[in-house]
């Protein structure tokens, strides 16, 4: 295994593959470097002596400046350079990309729900969803007495556990309470018995819906829309007080723009005209049964993988995700693409310093042009509230090497490969386009993977070096560590390693192979991914707005 990696011909520094001691040479394109301090896998080294406000280069691309003058072998720091990154403009030139051989894959097909409106889910999930903050206790009620009538209920060894430790203290033992170690949990896929082509039903809470701006709700109208519209979802109940922002009306609206003849069982139960909260909830539960009935009905079929859209996503990011997880993930996304699929690329502020080569990879001049204004947009708000994207990288990232956002953007962005892009979405407008697309989201991993999904993303492929278990409601999310220690230490979230790039063990593109073979029987239902069997289902609408 190598100590050092340069990933471009003209980055100025190398990355660290694993810990090296201060002192060490470095013998690099016939020049000796000595290492000025000891210096952490996954941080970075000058190959050569650089003066203050100087360049610092990575992935070909500028990442950062010098604040002072700084020595080859040094370590670049937070304390050393700061954040800088190329301007961008409008698209000046068409990138040019070589499709990868997809022969292997050509007719091969994964189990899905075929809908009547030509999408195709992943799963088969009923959904439950409150149209404003006012209902979350409801629908808590709904989800107990389902979860726990149909067997959707995950096993509660937690609760075994409290006995425990209340039998042992109720015997006046304390210290066997002080010594008390759990049995190790293994989690389990729960499936219903009583209906068994559904794969659960899934509660949409959230803080929203009234309080806000107009704008914040009619987008969390628009957000649930995309979720009730998803291929992985059979229909919906609503629960609306009836005095919120977020109407029914505005969400058939958006039902409606997404589909004129959208056709799904959406039951509505609004609470300022019951009779009694007992009454509309009697009612719901009884209609959502009767609906799951119908919904049963519908089984898993073969499906073309064109019909397959996965979201591109990372969270809690290291120094290594760009050189491993993230490119490996983008061979997959080429490989879809090239089948006819769909890949969605999120996360707006971590495309800081790369946005002229995804305007030029995009295939019209109006696509480029709407990406241009999303993007200057959303970063003149960040400044006019006294922030920036030079302030995303988190105190996870820098101490793990992403010490600007430029260097977290750039290697981010190796999600996305290297097709064209097909399309640009601002938050929550819904893919219509195979290929890839770029959709407006915040770097915030569950608001980001939330909107992933609410914009069709029936599968998400998410990246991690630092270990996160963030998963979705409806959508499968496949963990990927981008080194094997985090594979190793957290294997009960984590469901790839791609750490195997970094010690030479696969390729970039084998890699990408074998994840796309993993999202195939994903997708099929053949494997539930950590994250689905942990009933990880994370759901946070984008807030834009204040509160008024």
């Amino acid at each position: 295994m190598n100590t050092y990696l340069q990933i471009h011909p003209d980055d100025n520094v190398l990355v660290a593959l694993q810990d090296i001691p201060a002192g060490t040479h470095i013998s690099f394109n016939g020049q000796d470097i000595r290492l000025q301090q000891n210096i952490s896998a996954k941080h970075k080294f000058l190959i050569n002596d650089i003066n203050s406000d100087a360049p610092i280069t990575m992935y070909g691309v500028l990442v950062g400046k010098s604040v002072r003058p700084l020595q080859k072998g040094e370590t670049i720091t937070v304390e050393n350079i700061v954040h800088d990154a190329n301007a961008f403009h409008e698209k000046d030139a068409s990138a040019q990309w070589q499709a990868p051989d997809v022969s292997k894959w050509e007719n091969t097909t994964f189990m899905g729900y075929q809908r009547e409106d030509g999408q195709v889910g992943t799963r088969n999930y009923w959904l439950v969803i409150p149209l404003v903050f006012c209902e979350n206790r409801n629908v808590g009620v709904i989800k107990t007495a389902f979860e726990k009538g149909l067997g959707f209920a995950p096993a509660e060894v937690y609760n075994e556990q409290v006995l425990d430790l209340v039998s042992l203290y109720k015997s006046g033992n304390l210290e066997a309470v002080r010594n008390y170690e759990a049995g190790q949990i293994t989690a389990t896929d729960k499936r219903s018995t009583v209906f068994p082509n559904i794969d659960g039903i899934k509660f949409l809470t959230h803080e929203g819906g009234c309080g806000g701006t107009r704008q914040d709700s009619d987008a969390l109208c628009a957000l649930l829309a995309g979720y009730i519209h998803h291929p992985n979802v059979a229909g919906a109940t609503i629960l609306s007080l009836g005095c919120q922002h977020a109407q029914v009306s505005i969400l058939q609206e958006s039902l409606k723009k997404l589909n004129p003849g959208f056709n799904k069982p959406v039951l509505v139960y609004e609470q300022q005209k019951s009779a009694s909260e007992f009454a509309m909830l009697s009612a719901a539960i009884k209609d959502t049964f009767l609906a799951l009935v119908e919904a049963n009905k519908q089984a898993r079929t073969p499906s073309p993988l064109s019909k397959l859209v996965i979201g591109l996503e990372c969270g809690g990011s290291d120094g290594f995700s760009g050189i491993s997880a993230n490119p490996a993930v983008g061979h997959t996304s080429d490989l879809l693409v090239a089948l006819g699929g769909t890949s969605i690329l999120s996360e707006f502020p971590e495309l800081c310093g790369v946005e002229q080569e995804l305007i030029n990879r995009c295939e019209t001049t109006e696509t480029a042009e709407k990406f241009i204004r999303i993007m200057r947009a959303y970063e003149n708000q960040a400044q006019s509230v006294g922030s920036g994207f030079y302030m995303n990288p988190s105190p996870g990232n820098i101490k793990d090497g992403l010490i600007t956002d430029a260097i977290k953007s750039a290697g981010a962005a190796k999600k996305g490969g290297t097709s064209p892009v097909t399309d640009v979405l601002d938050y929550t407008e819904y893919v219509t386009k195979p290929g890839l697309n770029l959709l407006c989201t915040p770097g915030n991993d569950v608001e980001s993977t939330s909107a992933e999904v609410g914009s069709g993303a029936n599968i998400v492929l998410f990246t991690t070096g630092l270990g996160t278990p963030t998963g979705n409601p409806i959508a499968p999310v496949v963990k990927l560590a981008t080194n094997t220690r985090l594979a190793t230490r957290m294997s009960d979230i984590i469901d790839i390693d791609t750490g195997t790039i970094i010690s030479g063990q696969h390729s970039i593109a084998e890699m990408g192979e074998q994840i796309l073979e993993y999202v195939i029987k994903a997708a099929s239902g053949e494997i539930h991914t950590k994250a689905e069997t942990l009933n990880q289902d994370d759901f946070i609408p984008w807030k834009r707005g204040v509160s008024l």
